[in-house]
């Protein structure tokens, strides 16, 4: 079977992430070169998996639209919102900003703001696509309530990531952890974290969206 040929603006899109990731990329390795100073390699694996719930969500799209009934993409699904917390966590990483005596802070603010900014970019992005899948078989209503519970849940991932050091993998290598949830949950900082991280992802997953959605809009 011969895969269809991607659209322009799908090249485009591929080719913004990729630029913007590269770039990301190279910011981190500079900054290392010229202070010899062994931090913010970690933003590069972070990236990495940014990467992982669009190339999850790319997938569900593409089986969608070749005709793979709803059900059969379920455990793609519930992958991708295993992994989804990866992409906006990068915002955490200035938690470690701090001053250098060879580097400007405000060289080290963009080192961090690129790859959480890329990082934004796919999670909402793949937010985008699988609430178009949803979307053709619960309708509007019920698709943006699911995208918004998603990015809380999104918001608590990030909490269990930072606070935690829990990985998206544990749950599938040491599922006992799944057993603290329950005091988890009702940690007080889990809970303001959580809160405070959902309202800034819905609001800001609504600009993208509203972009997004304004070229569909405009040509009608």
């Amino acid at each position: 079977m011969v895969a269809a040929p991607l659209s322009t603006r799908r090249r485009a899109i591929y080719a913004a992430l990729a630029l913007l990731t590269l770039f990301s990329v190279a910011l981190v390795a500079t900054r290392y070169f010229y202070s010899r100073e062994p931090i913010f390699g970690w933003l590069i694996w972070n990236l990495f998996l940014a990467w992982i719930p669009f190339g999850l969500s790319v997938l569900i799209y593409d089986r969608h639209r070749a005709g793979a009934r709803l059900r059969s993409l379920v455990p793609l699904a519930a992958l991708w919102l295993l992994f989804l917390p990866n992409a906006p966590y990068i915002l955490t990483d200035f938690k470690h900003l701090f001053p250098s005596p060879v580097v400007p802070l405000w060289v080290d603010v963009v080192v961090i703001a690129a790859p959480a900014w890329t990082g934004m970019l796919l999670g909402f992005l793949s937010l985008y696509l699988v609430q178009s899948v949803l979307r053709q078989h619960v309708g509007p209503r019920v698709t943006w309530t699911a995208a918004v519970a998603v990015l809380g849940l999104a918001s608590f991932g990030i909490y269990l990531g930072r606070v935690l050091r829990w990985n998206s993998w544990d749950v599938i290598a040491n599922p006992r952890i799944l057993s603290d949830l329950g005091s988890v949950v009702v940690d007080p900082r889990a809970i303001a974290m959580t809160v405070l991280l959902s309202g800034f992802l819905t609001l800001s997953y609504l600009v993208v969206y509203a972009f997004m959605r304004f070229e569909v809009v405009e040509e009608r």
